[in-house]
Parts: C-alpha cells; structure tokens; sequence
C-alpha cells in the first residue's frame, strides 16, 4: 500500500507548489511596487550612477511631455469654465430679453382680450336682434293664417268682424316693429364690423409681438446649443489628454523600477523616504525565500517513485468510474427500503405514529379500553415483544410480511422502523441474559429460547419475530438469499398506497388473505381480483383507497361496472351486513386491468376491520356492530 502513501504525498506537495506559486506571485507584485516607489523617490541619488543615464534621461523626456500634457489640460479646462461663463450669460441675456418682450406683450394681449370680449358682446346683440326679427315674421304669418281660417269657416261665426278687426290690428302693429327692428340690426351690425375690426387689429399686433419673443428665443437657444457643443469638445480633449498623460506616466514605470532596484542592491535610500529601502530589502527576502522553498518541493517531488504514482492515479481513476456507476443507482433506489424475502405474497403495513394521533384509536381507547389494548397488540404482532421498545413512543413503522407458500402455516416476517437510533436497544437486549447471541456472516443476531429473535438490519431498523424468520431476514438484507425487488408487482403497488395512511394491507393472492387474518372482504372480490391493496386512515371520517387488479381489461371492465350497479353486493365485510362504504365509492380505471376506488369507511365498519386484520374479533360479534 506505499503507492497510496507515495499519491497522498505527491497530492501534498501539489497543493503546497500551488499555495507557494501563489503567495509567489503576491510578493514579486508586492516588490515591484516597493522597487518601483523607490525608484521613484530616488532619482536624485540615481543621478550619481553613470549606468542609469538612460532612464534619467527617459524619464526627464517623459516628464516634459508630461508638463506639457498638464498644460494642456489647464488650458482646456480654462477654456471650458470660460465657456460655461458664456453659457451663463446667455442664459442671463436670453430670460431678460424674454422678459421685455413679455412686458410688451402684456397690454397687447389685454386690449386683444378686450376687443374680443367686445365682439363677442355685439355678435350676441345682432343674434338677439335677428331671432326678433324671425319672431316678427313667424307672427305675422301666423295671424295671416289666422285671418284666412276665419274667412275660410261657414256659416261664418257671430262675432266675425271683431274678431277680424283684433287680428287686423295685432297685423298693423307688426311692420311697424318690423322697421325698428331693422334698424337695430343695422346698428348691430356696423358695431360687430367695428369690433371685428379692432379684434383682427389687436390680434396682429399681438402676433407680430410673439413672433419676435419666438425668433429671440430660438437665437439663444441655437448660442447655447453651439456653447454646449464646444464644451462636449473641449471636455473630450481633456480626457484623452488626461489619458495619454497617464499613459506617460504608465511608460516612466519601467525606468522607476530599474532605479529602485540599482538603489536597492546599492543599499541607498532617499533622505526623504528611508523607509522604502527596508520595505525593498524585506520583499525581496519574501521573494528569496519562497524560491527556495519552491525549489525545494520540486525536488521532493522529482524524488517520487513513479511507477508507484502511475498506480496511486489509476486507483484513484478506477474509485471515480466506481463511484459514478454506483451513485446514480443508489440516488434511484427509494430512500426507505422495505428489505423482504422474495416469496413474500402479502405485506401489512401499520403506521405507528397516525395510528396513536388518529381519531378513531383515541375514541376507542376511551370508549372501549379492555378491548383496544387487544386489537393494539394484534396489529403490531411480534413486534410489541421488542425489549427497551415502547412502541407508540419510539416506533414508526411496523412491516408484517407473510409468505403463504407452506400450506401448512403461513411464515411472517416482521421490520420494524424506529424513530432514532437502534444502538440503545441493542445493547439492553446484549445486556439481557435471556438472550443468545449468533452472528451470521459478521452480522449479530440475539435468540431467545425459541420464540423471539431480535436482529440490526439497519441505523434505525429492527428484524422480529420467531428466529428462523428473522435469520432469513438478515440473509436477505446481506444480500445472501433474492429480495423483493422494487420492480416486483406486488412491492410496486404496495408503493402505491399512500405511506402516510395508518394501515396498509396488500396481497398478491387475494384469496390468501382468509388465511392469515379473519374475513374481511366478500369472497365474490377476492375471487375476482388478482391482486388487492388497501389503504386506511383512520381520520373523522375513514378515508380508504382499494386497489384491485384483474386478469383481463375486459374482466375489470365487467368488475367496475358490477361496482358502479351493486356496490352493496362487492363492498361488505365477509360474514357481516357492514359495508365498507358510507356513500357509493369513486372508481378509476388505471391502465387496462388495474382499478381504483377510493371510499368513506363508517365507523363500526373500521373498527371490525381493524378487530379482524388484530384477529380478535369474537365470532358472536361480527355482526354485532
């Protein structure tokens, strides 16, 4: 096993050549800008060395284009602040010339407010004389109509004449009205002409004002445009001034670094800053140090046999190829696997924690407390013998399965999920010397006398029951004897069943089930299914979900009909006028033969069925309820 030693090492020292290259690459950084700051406050000491002329004289050429860039930019900048004066003061010129034209425009646009009003003023008073007028025609020509229908009436009436003179007279009035009326309309009209007149009079004036305010304002505002362009420009121009004048100063950085590292191995410091010189000399010591260190991990690592490291790799390629075959096999496999002998033809299921919350187990409990106890320990079976078990308290699941394939007696296999670890329950049943203990293939299993054997076959799963079961539970869960697969019929709908429910029973020959616990269900159903599983919660009211698998579709066609005509018939307790539904059951058809009814179970009809799956229903009372 060297090889893994020798392919832990070289991982080692992989991982410390990287840190060092790393921590590398920080303190030359770090060094070059200590050089650098040096150089940079040294260059009057770098004077004295002949071999540094040239960046003298580099970085005296530099510093005057440097100069000469910063004198640009104060140039730019100044004319950019003369700019934005001249900007201001268009502004300022453009809100007082606005404002005369505004002063002028005042009393032009009162006295056009004025004239209008005045001619809106006559144009009501020609209306109003004209609607008179009409008003004089209408009635004249009513009163001539008048007049003909009086003349037109025979025998003529007895007060002809008087009548005819009032309307004669109403007539003779009217011209005269008529000519007051026209001259009226005359008078109106020539004062709406005159007020018309001056309206159109103040109105161009007005307009002539605001089309001067409208030329003055778009003259300003075309100079501020044309200011604010130049100002963009200008701004523009110190940017890329300010960009070469960095880019200067990036070009003086190689000649700094040189004069700070001529300084550095000169051992002078500038008067002014004689803290940089310590600063260089301890960078580059950093530096010194992790060469050689880096040095001295590729030589360890040169020194490693590489046969050995050529194996380390392979194992460590072969683990991974391993690993991704195994991994996405173990994240399909169901999280809590129920491991079962292969011949298992029936599993009872008993959900530890609804049976205690449930509503009908506390009424019952209340109600009836010599008898729950019994059907309590009839449900769980072997599993109440467990020592340092109190079931209600510390168990979840209980897992009957029964294997019906000796005629002679059914053989039952029990697991039982606990809420933690088994760990405290082991060591009390080891401290218990009732029991014996025998391992099989490394895996201990405790026996006592010949009724009760007790077996690890998971962190928080225990194996239960007479020995010769519980032995072959483990040989199961080692592997050593076939499985129920997760892909056999009876397992896959026995997933089906909702985990949550308080009960589960599932038979793969129905017919069995009489075998193994009291009837429950009417022969004619059992004889006509294939296979059954019932789901039960036994909340205020029951919930339970049947499956049912047949032969044939047509055979479950035929059952789903004789289920929707005569439930009654199909859905009874056996040997009892109880029916397992309170109101007619909802069928579904899945797939070709398999269906489902999903039911409300009453109350005395769920408490015999608990009593007969407990198998302690008396045979007097089964149809007592």
């Amino acid at each position: 096993m060297s090889f893994i030693r020798t392919g832990f090492r070289e991982m080692a020292l992989k991982i410390k050549r990287q840190r060092t290259r790393m921590a590398l690459r920080h303190q030359r950084r770090l060094l070059q800008r200590s050089e650098i700051n040096l150089g940079r406050e040294g260059t009057a000491q770098a004077a004295n060395f002949p071999e540094l002329r040239n960046e003298i004289v580099a970085l005296k050429k530099l510093e005057q284009e440097q100069k000469e860039l910063a004198l640009r930019i104060a140039q730019l900048e100044e004319g950019i602040k003369r700019i934005e004066a001249e900007r201001q003061q268009n502004t300022e010129d453009q809100n007082a010339a606005i404002a005369k034209l505004e002063a002028e425009k005042k009393p032009l646009l009162q006295q056009r407010n004025q004239a209008k009003t005045t001619a809106d003023v006559c144009e009501r008073e020609l209306a109003a004389v004209e609607r008179r007028i009409r008003e004089n025609e209408t009635a004249d020509r009513n009163l001539l109509k008048q007049l003909s229908d009086l003349h037109a009436l025979d025998p003529a009436p007895a007060d002809f004449e008087a009548l005819a003179a009032t309307i004669n007279a109403r007539r003779a009035r009217l011209p005269e009205e008529r000519a007051e009326l026209m001259r009226a309309r005359l008078g109106s009209a020539d004062a709406a002409s005159l007020a018309k007149e001056k309206l159109l009079a103040a109105e161009s004036e007005l307009a002539v004002v605001e089309k001067k305010i409208e030329r003055v304002r778009s003259e300003f505002e075309a100079r501020d445009r044309k200011l604010n362009e130049n100002i963009r420009v200008q701004q523009e121009a110190v940017r890329e001034a300010r960009a070469r004048h960095h880019k200067v100063e990036e070009r003086k950085t190689p000649a700094y670094l040189n004069i700070g590292r001529h300084l550095s191995a000169q051992g002078i410091a500038p008067p002014n800053a004689p803290h940089l010189l310590t600063d260089a000399h301890r960078h580059r010591g950093t530096v010194d140090q992790l060469l050689q260190h880096r040095a001295e991990l590729t030589t360890l690592s040169n020194q490693i046999d590489m046969q050995e490291l050529r194996k380390f790799y392979f194992s460590v390629v072969s683990i991974l190829a391993l690993l991704a075959i195994i991994l996405p096999v173990a994240v399909k496999s169901p999280r809590k696997r129920e491991w079962l002998p292969q011949e298992t033809d029936m599993i009872l299921s008993i959900n530890i924690e609804q049976l205690e919350r449930a509503d009908i187990p506390k009424r019952w409990r209340k109600d009836q407390p010599e008898i729950w106890p019994k059907v309590w320990l009839g449900l769980v079976g072997a599993a109440a013998l467990t020592p340092g078990l109190t079931l209600p308290r510390d168990a979840v699941h209980i897992t009957r399965a029964v294997s019906t394939d000796e005629p002679e007696t059914p053989r039952e296999f029990i697991l039982m999920e606990t809420r933690r670890d088994v760990s405290p329950v082991i060591r009390t049943i080891g401290g218990d010397p009732t029991f014996r203990k025998h391992p099989i293939s490394g895996l201990p299993v405790w026996e006592r006398s010949s009724d009760l054997a007790v077996a690890r076959v998971g962190p928080a799963t225990l194996a239960i029951g007479a020995p010769g079961e519980v032995d072959e539970l483990v040989l199961v869960r080692l592997g050593m004897k076939p499985d129920l697969k997760i892909t056999d019929q009876l397992f896959n709908r026995f997933q089906a069943l909702d985990r949550e429910s308080a009960l589960r029973l599932i038979s793969r020959n129905p017919p069995d089930l009489s075998r193994v616990f009291h009837p429950i269900f009417s022969r004619e159903l059992l004889d006509a299914s294939q296979l059954l599983g019932l789901a039960v919660a036994l909340q205020n009211p029951v919930k339970a979900r049947l499956l049912l698998k047949m032969n044939s579709s047509k055979n479950a066609a035929e059952l789903a009909r004789n289920l929707h005509d005569q439930p009654q018939r199909w859905l009874r307790l056996a040997d009892s006028e109880l029916l397992l539904y309170s109101q007619p059951p909802e069928i579904q058809r899945q797939g070709d033969s398999n269906l489902e009814l999903r039911f409300t179970l009453p109350e005395n009809s769920a408490r015999l069925l608990l009593e007969r799956i407990a198998k302690t229903d008396a045979g007097a009372a089964l149809t007592a309820h």
